[in-house]
């Protein structure tokens, strides 16, 4: 495959009505860029109640390694939580994985502490307080 033919896959998350706490606090723990959207912002404005005005439409947090986007807009049937998608971060170095690893544990659950395997990398797991599942991981070689 060509360079100019390959994608890019962002994760893409969901909220109940705290898009906006939780993306300012992913930005505290991974730095970054945060851009806003509320629905008052955009084009939608004019067809949803003045009650959704405030609602966060689309969230996107970046920097050079990564993009992040979340919403506050569930489908109908509400906000699902499940085990079946996690965020995988892959870190440049120890101190870094320790650093992400605390930060995005803080009001959430240490599932897999931090532990170096046979082949000497370093992971970790945790449900943040969000209920968003992460893998951390850092390979030193």
């Amino acid at each position: 495959m060509k360079e100019k033919d390959t994608q890019n896959i962002y994760a893409y998350l969901t909220f109940n009505g705290n898009c906006r706490e939780a993306m300012t606090f992913y930005k505290h723990c991974l730095g970054g860029t945060l851009a806003l959207q509320t629905i008052k912002e955009s084009p939608l404005s004019d067809h949803l109640p003045e009650k959704m005005k405030n609602v966060v439409l689309q969230a996107t947090l970046t920097n050079e390694n990564f993009v992040l986007i979340g919403t506050d807009l569930v489908e109908e049937e509400g906000l699902i939580k499940g085990n079946s998608l996690s965020l995988m971060l892959y870190c440049s170095s120890e101190e870094n994985i320790r650093n992400f690893f605390d930060k995005l544990s803080v009001g959430g659950k240490k599932k897999q502490p931090l532990i170096r395997n046979h082949y000497g990398i370093l992971f970790g797991n945790l449900t943040d307080k969000y209920g968003n599942h992460w893998v951390l991981n850092y390979n030193p070689r």
